[in-house]
């Protein structure tokens, strides 16, 4: 069964017709609560994410190294709150710094041999988790519009998405029957889906449900849906899991709410939508599942919530569309943290880690822990590679024990209306 861009489940127009002319969940005012251990999360992997991108320039880089120049302007691109070369110098397990052979009073960076080892294990990890990459990348393009994203835009969420530096160029050339780069009328190059993939149709939301609730043939179609009939009967198995900060679940109002809103028909984030009320309650659901979706796909269950918004137009997304992460506080966190504002996924963290880490977050902790060994190792790469599994794994376990989940903190006079905007941010 194909379904294209053109395909409108019979489920979304039976709840089109029923959902749509009016608006009858509650809407509540609630406090923005703010949740340390995933803010801590936030600002360890801002540094995180610095350290790899200037790693894989000096990787790209011909010469095998950057001056202190070239690095002085990236502050911003980084997404730095201190000077890059006072960045880089915290770490010097990673990056050597030594002077410009022509020029002496210019200092120059290149990689540790600790630092390239941990590079030539991550170039494994890509292509031992390809398949992975490309079904998530088949995913992106399916949940839009047109199946067709602008490669920026991707390249924004290289990071969140696990995507190696050549996907654009690599992946294509290898996988021609899946993706193939276009331009576009506005002379954007874009990624486009060659055929659609229905083995990859499935919505994470629809995973988790079909693991909880077995399905038969009378109660949902081939894509896993939960029928309409089904859902008039007040039986609807589709929920999202929810974690609400500490106060709000016992609250009538919000569990009125809640209750109200999961007891609404669910639509893939794979099906058209075109077809539903853009102001109706269903249309609601509808972006919290695309949103949901795209956050599960991503390495971290997180992302900027800028890069989301140069996708609206492709995921057929409303013009207003962050309010629902202030909306729905137990699906979606919104972190302040690192001078920008970041959207994360509830679920995918309990106590302070990720619930399913990726092989590729889980080499990225070690690139972390070599960043916080200081000199202890720095020229001893050899025999310190193989003792790395190890003490990761005890540090993550020791940050396990310190961590809880109960360490929300209600911020006091930082009242938010879910209809209203929270923080603004340059990336």
């Amino acid at each position: 069964m194909n379904l294209g861009k053109n395909f409108i489940h019979p489920f979304i127009k039976s709840a089109h017709y029923n959902f749509q002319q009016h608006r009858t969940i509650v809407k509540v005012r609630l406090k923005w609560v703010k949740n340390r251990s995933l803010d801590h999360i936030i600002d360890v992997q801002t540094d995180l994410k610095a350290a790899c991108l200037i790693k894989d320039a000096i990787t790209r880089s011909s010469t095998g190294y950057l001056t202190a120049k070239s690095l002085s302007d990236s502050q911003k691109l980084l997404g730095l709150t201190v000077p890059t070369l006072r960045f880089i110098r915290r770490y010097p397990t990673l990056f050597e710094e030594y002077p410009h052979p022509k020029y002496p009073s210019l200092p120059c960076f290149r990689l540790t041999q600790l630092a390239q080892m941990l590079q030539e294990r991550e170039m494994r990890v890509f292509e031992e988790c390809e398949g992975d990459t490309v079904e998530r990348l088949c995913k992106v393009l399916m949940m839009t519009q047109n199946k067709v994203v602008p490669v920026q835009s991707l390249h924004s969420l290289k990071w969140d998405l696990g995507l190696p530096n050549d996907f654009d160029r690599n992946l294509v050339k290898k996988y021609p029957e899946k993706f193939r780069v276009v331009k576009e009328r506005n002379g954007l190059d874009c990624l486009k889906l060659v055929q659609w993939q229905e083995e990859f149709s499935v919505s994470k939301l629809q995973e988790i449900n079909e693991k909880s609730v077995p399905l038969s043939t009378d109660n949902a179609n081939s894509n896993g849906l939960v029928g309409y009939g089904r859902f008039k009967k007040g039986k609807a198995a589709l929920e999202f899991p929810m974690s609400f900060p500490r106060g709000y679940g016992a609250q009538k109002k919000v569990k009125a709410w809640m209750d109200e809103f999961q007891k609404l028909p669910y639509i893939s984030p794979y099906e058209d939508s075109r077809g539903i009320d853009p102001n109706s309650e269903l249309m609601e659901k509808r972006v919290v599942g695309v949103l949901h979706e795209f956050l599960s796909l991503t390495i971290y269950k997180k992302t900027k919530r800028n890069y989301l918004r140069s996708l609206r137009e492709d995921l057929n997304l409303p013009h207003k569309f962050t309010r629902i992460f202030t909306r729905y506080p137990g699906i979606f966190y919104l972190s302040l943290k690192c001078k920008t504002t970041t959207v994360a996924l509830r679920e995918g963290y309990r106590r302070g880690r990720l619930v399913d880490p990726h092989p590729l977050s889980r080499h990225r902790d070690k690139f972390h822990y070599v960043m916080r060994t200081g000199l202890v190792y720095r020229n001893k790469a050899a025999d310190f590679l193989p003792q790395l599994d190890n003490l990761v794994e005890n540090a993550e376990n020791d940050t396990a024990e310190e961590e809880s989940d109960e360490e929300e903190i209600e911020m006091a006079g930082e009242c938010y209306d879910s209809e209203a905007e929270v923080g603004s941010d340059d990336g």
